[in-house]
């Protein structure tokens, strides 16, 4: 399984700070905040990464993480990503580089607790299809949400105004490499973005799709307040959680 983290975007959420820099490479507690997303894919046992970024200061990735040998790499490839087509559309461009091999995407600005060594074992156990990873939130409508039927994922809905579930759909999601040939047959959301919740209903229709509930905390660090929260819950070892 190869590795694919998803370091995007504007930042337009965080101006003035990534006026001068990606969003990706600002300071979560004591290191830039792309080392999580790295660490999570290492510690799941993989070490063939692909870096898809964008924006004026894309070449500031290369100077900072090199070929990934400080991270036990085997390799560290990048691609870029002109403009904001969504998250579907940033993982299509790994397409090339995947071949035939499944895939554990990360969002850039997600960091977790613990590790995921545990749901990527039993990917690979899984043989074909895609695991999303799931966590219970106190604000389900900012997120996709998931409802469960038993051990089956039944459908995901994008920011509901009427949540049927605490379980929001968190940035890692493992698929086959029939991800890309899905991604070509999507059309754009109202939003002029590919959706990765229509990647992932694919898989639920498909019947092939599992899940895994996040052990530990998570957050992303994309506005202000959860860049602040995530340096917190890095420096004390998220023991309050900082609800």
């Amino acid at each position: 399984m190869k590795g694919v983290i998803l370091a995007g975007g504007l930042g337009t959420r965080l101006f003035p700070l990534t006026k001068i820099t990606n969003k990706h490479l600002l300071p979560v507690y004591d290191r830039p905040m792309i080392y999580y997303p790295i660490e999570c894919l290492v510690n799941a046992g993989i070490d063939d990464i692909m870096i898809v970024t964008g924006g004026r200061k894309s070449g500031d990735f290369l100077s900072l993480l090199g070929n990934g040998s400080e991270f036990g790499l085997k390799h560290l490839n990048y691609t870029y990503q002109e403009g904001e087509g969504g998250i579907a559309e940033a993982l299509g461009l790994a397409e090339h580089w995947a071949g035939d091999d499944s895939i554990c995407v990360v969002l850039g600005d997600n960091i977790i607790e613990k590790n995921i060594r545990r749901a990527a074992d039993d990917f690979r156990k899984q043989g074909k299809g895609a695991k999303i990873m799931l966590k219970e939130v106190h604000d389900p409508e900012r997120f996709g949400v998931a409802s469960l039927d038993g051990d089956k994922v039944t459908k995901i809905v994008e920011k509901p105004k009427h949540p049927e579930s605490n379980l929001a759909v968190i940035g890692i999601y493992m698929y086959d490499n029939r991800v890309f040939d899905i991604i070509k047959t999507l059309k754009p959301s109202d939003r002029g973005e590919l959706e990765i919740t229509d990647v992932n209903n694919w898989f639920i229709e498909d019947g092939s799709m599992t899940y895994e509930v996040l052990d530990g905390w998570w957050t992303d660090a994309g506005t202000f307040q959860s860049l602040h929260k995530s340096s917190c819950l890095v420096a004390d070892g998220g023991a309050n959680q900082l609800d």
